[in-house]
């Protein structure tokens, strides 16, 4: 299996190279030469299955040969081993026909865990075989940050720089990042936005001589490992729910928009889904661009829910690739007009082409507030404002067609967010044992002037890099 990059100027890669790559050096982002499928016998046997066994083999067909199946089967275990259900992603009933996907049971109570817990392992492998250290540079707006140092802490490979935009992540959040004891962890808050972090990130790994003087690497879902780790899920909610017997759609909460690539992918694969619907919040552009074919950033706007306040959602841009017929071309013209206008218009063909499968929907700050409230007032369960958003807005897909079994992906544990819970249920969420003592331990973290030079100075003055080794 090849990886090429969606702007079509970057050398095709194994799965281990795109691994370590994170971002192509062209600015485009790695995507399989072309998609595996698997059989419908394969998808019936799913059923039932542990969910180690359909990682397995849902995410074996992307990897190098190098990895041999005993080896991937114990990395999975490993990586799963830590997560408090046993079922890893269980399903939560909440009305007729509409379910919550719960995300959030791994280490740091999101569903970057699901991946991440993966991807430290395959990482940390690789490195160690080639002998090398690499510099991990990630943008978070709140959970992939916290996923990565959890992954990667203490590994004598890697150094860890995640940026996080000051004062706009809960403070649980904040605090798993902050409150890490290893001296390969660093937490940088940037004085910005995410979209300011992301725009410096992808800076660094197009300056060539930057990246392999740090030996860069990154970890967001611009890292194609993280976006197959994530297709398990869809394919073991839909085998409970009666697929692929049945069709099932997917409501997700989207910021960089990897998440429901994923569930792309999954289809690709060959699970039967009739809808992926996006969920934003007040900070809407993907909704805008599905209803109108514009592309276009604004202002962002801080909310309860702060890993949705993305303007610039770097995974669209691999939907983008197929929609337009991996015209890599088209992408560098995409692209570029997003650069220096902030828009483009999605071509028509390709904006038919995703509405065949994509639905959109928004979820004001006030819709959040009331479905957190008549979530918990009907069933009891407590939904995390990311969370609500998703069922907020499944609830209005599920009424145009009732009979399909609907999932909304819960992809953080309401005790990440107290503050959003306490004041629309009058209830607080209890942090789990593990992290019962979050808020006494003591935080380290520095603060950044939003200028890639000065974040980039920061990196270089602390990392061991790859020509030190």
């Amino acid at each position: 299996m090849a990886y090429i990059s969606t702007r079509g100027e970057a050398p095709a890669l194994s799965f281990t190279e795109a691994l370590l790559a994170g971002l192509a050096p062209d600015g485009g982002l790695y995507v399989p030469e072309h998609m595996p499928t698997l059989s419908r016998e394969t998808l019936l046997g799913f059923a039932g299955a542990p969910y180690v066994d359909v990682a397995q083999a849902v995410i074996s067909p992307f990897l190098d040969d190098t990895l041999p199946a005993h080896e991937f089967k114990a990395m999975l275990e490993a990586a799963y081993a830590s997560f408090r259900h046993k079922a890893v992603t269980p399903l939560v009933q909440l009305d007729d026909n509409l379910f919550v996907l719960e995300l959030f049971h791994g280490p740091t109570l999101a569903f970057k865990d699901v991946a991440m817990q993966l991807l430290g392992r395959l990482m940390d492998r690789a490195l160690k075989a080639r002998g090398k250290r690499a510099t991990i540079v990630g943008a978070t707006s709140g959970d992939t940050g916290a996923a990565a140092i959890e992954a990667f802490r203490g590994l004598d490979q890697v150094d860890v720089f995640i940026l996080y935009p000051h004062g706009r992540v809960s403070d649980v959040q904040r605090r798993q990042m902050t409150t890490v004891d290893a001296d390969n962890i660093h937490a940088i808050a940037l004085e910005g936005t995410f979209d300011d972090a992301q725009a410096i990130l992808k800076g660094f790994f197009r300056d060539k001589q930057l990246r392999e003087e740090l030996g860069l690497s990154g970890v967001n879902s611009i890292n194609f490992a993280r976006v197959a780790a994530q297709m398990v899920y869809y394919f073991t909610s839909a085998a409970v729910l009666g697929g692929p017997l049945r069709k099932i759609s997917f409501t997700v909460p989207t910021g960089n928009f990897g998440d429901i690539l994923a569930g792309h992918m999954a289809q690709q694969m060959g699970l039967p889904v009739e809808r992926l619907v996006v969920a934003t919040n007040s900070n809407d552009i993907l909704a805008r661009a599905l209803e109108t074919g514009r592309y276009e950033v604004r202002g962002v706007h801080a909310t309860q829910s702060p890993s949705m306040d993305i303007q610039v959602s770097s995974n669209f841009e691999r939907l983008l690739f197929d929609a337009v017929g991996r015209d890599a071309a088209a992408i560098r013209g995409l692209m570029a007009s997003l650069d220096q206008s902030g828009a483009f218009d999605i071509p028509a063909p390709a904006l038919k082409k995703i509405r065949e499968t994509f639905s959109a929907g928004a979820a004001s700050e006030a819709e959040t507030s009331t479905e957190m409230a008549r979530t918990w007032r009907e069933t009891e369960i407590l939904l995390d404002p990311h969370t609500a958003v998703a069922v907020h807005v499944a609830r209005k897909e599920l009424a145009k067609n009732p009979h399909v079994p609907m999932v909304a992906l819960g992809t953080a544990h309401p005790a990440k967010f107290p503050d959003a819970v306490q004041a629309a249920t009058g209830v607080s969420a209890p942090l789990p044992a593990h992290l019962a003592d979050l808020f006494s331990r003591k935080e380290k973290f520095d603060v950044v002037a939003n200028d890639s030079q000065a974040v980039a100075g920061f990196i270089k003055a602390r990392a061991r890099a790859l020509t030190k080794a």
